[in-house]
């Protein structure tokens, strides 16, 4: 489950100032380490296109002889 709040920065900042030193040094801590959703999209992404099917030989030929079927058949009057 999910909650997003709509705070306003200026009462952000009111809040974040009073937190504990010890509490500032977690959030700050947290707020410098790389963000984990957008590695994780870009991973996934990334297997995803490296795992696709991939074209055979004999099909990219095929496609490649359609292709200069059609060429030729659209350049005829």
């Amino acid at each position: 489950m999910e909650v997003k709040l709509e705070i306003p920065f200026q009462q952000l900042i009111k809040i974040v100032r009073q937190l504990s030193p010890n509490e500032k040094a977690k959030l700050q801590k947290e707020l410098n380490a790389p963000s984990n959703k957008s590695s994780l999209k870009d991973t996934s992404l990334t297997e995803f296109l490296l795992n696709g099917p991939v074209l055979s030989k004999e099909q990219i030929k095929t496609i490649q002889e359609t292709r200069k079927s059609i060429n030729a058949w659209r350049t005829k009057s």
